[in-house]
Parts: structure tokens; C-alpha cells; sequence
């Protein structure tokens, strides 16, 4: 039982302190996180919860991605065009993940 309670304390030690600790205050002070992700698209929201492998639940979120239109043949090459949707709710698996940035401004 002990070494239950003093994993529980090390791990949110490690949580207020260590890397993940940009997600902790995230959660804490109901700010937003701009979170690139492995399929080239960038999520900007709000962190409800997360674990150790960065999956997270996230509230209010804008997914921005960039798109290069289809051109028929023979024509010039279409200029990438931004795109955006918004996500209300949304749980991220934490392997795609690629990095966490506090408080885009």
C-alpha cells in the first residue's frame, strides 16, 4: 500500500515539475495549448486531462491544417490553402503527439 501512495506522490511531483508540466497548468489555470501532431496538423484547445503518455481529452478545439487543391491536367501548380474546424470534444492519443507549446499568443 505504501509504494502505491509514494508512486501516486512522485508521479504528480513529476507532473508539477517535469516536462508534462505544461499540460498540469494547462488543466489548472483553463489555458490553451497549441499541440502539433504527427499527421501535420496543429490543434490549438484546451486541456481537460492527460497521462504519462500525453494522451489527453481536449475542450474547445481549433484543428488547422493546410491543403494542396487537385489541379487538372497540364495547368500550374494550386497554391496550399489553410484550413480549419472546430472540435468541441476531442481525446488525442498521446503517440501523436509531437510537441506542446503553453499559451500561443
Amino acid at each position: 500500500m505504501e509504494d502505491d501512495t509514494n508512486a501516486g506522490k512522485k508521479e504528480e511531483e513529476e507532473f508539477n515539475t517535469g516536462p508534462l508540466s505544461v499540460l498540469m497548468m494547462s488543466v489548472k489555470n483553463n489555458t490553451q495549448v497549441l499541440i502539433n501532431c504527427r499527421n501535420n496538423k496543429k490543434l490549438l484547445g484546451r486541456v481537460r486531462a492527460f497521462d504519462r503518455h500525453c494522451n489527453m481529452v481536449l475542450e474547445n478545439v481549433r484543428e488547422m491544417w493546410t491543403e494542396i487543391p487537385k489541379t487538372g491536367k497540364g495547368k500550374k501548380k494550386a497554391l496550399p490553402v489553410n484550413k480549419d474546424r472546430f472540435i468541441s470534444k476531442m481525446f488525442l492519443r498521446g503517440d501523436s503527439v509531437i510537441i506542446v507549446l503553453r499559451n500561443p499568443k
